[in-house]
């Protein structure tokens, strides 16, 4: 059930975000992105971890594939989104929101939200496919 919720929430944040760009009038787009990064953002640190600690890792087979992407995503999930979170409540708190370091911020989110549904895609195949956690 942990593995679901950044997928959620770092994907819905990214959309709240790329939806205040076309209506810049709607402050709440943003700060709902914002506000869901950084719980998308623990969120991620959570399900690393327990994926971490209480997962057993397969040995052999064709799974080992999935299995070993799928944990090199969560990782680099959890460095982006973990390094474009820090860096916006950075930007909240001393007022730069907007400065060009929003762009940054955007490509971070962007890059998370693809490697968060990356993760959750070779998750799924190893679930489906290969019944592995069932």
């Amino acid at each position: 059930m942990v593995v679901h919720f950044p997928i959620a929430l770092i994907l819905v944040g990214f959309l709240a975000d790329v939806l205040f760009l076309f209506f810049k009038k709607e402050v709440c787009l943003s700060k709902t992105g914002f506000y869901l990064m950084i719980i998308g953002t623990v969120a991620a640190a959570v399900a690393f971890t327990t994926g971490h600690l209480f997962t057993d890792e397969p040995t052999e087979g064709d799974i080992m594939k999935f299995f070993i992407l799928h944990k090199q995503a969560a990782l680099i999930t959890l460095i982006i989104m973990g390094a474009g979170t820090l860096t916006r409540i950075y930007m909240v708190v001393k007022h730069l929101e907007q400065t060009m370091l929003k762009w940054v911020v955007f490509a971070l989110y962007f890059l998370g939200a693809a490697f968060v549904g990356f993760t959750g895609f070779m998750g799924g195949e190893m679930v489906y496919t290969y019944m592995i956690g069932l």
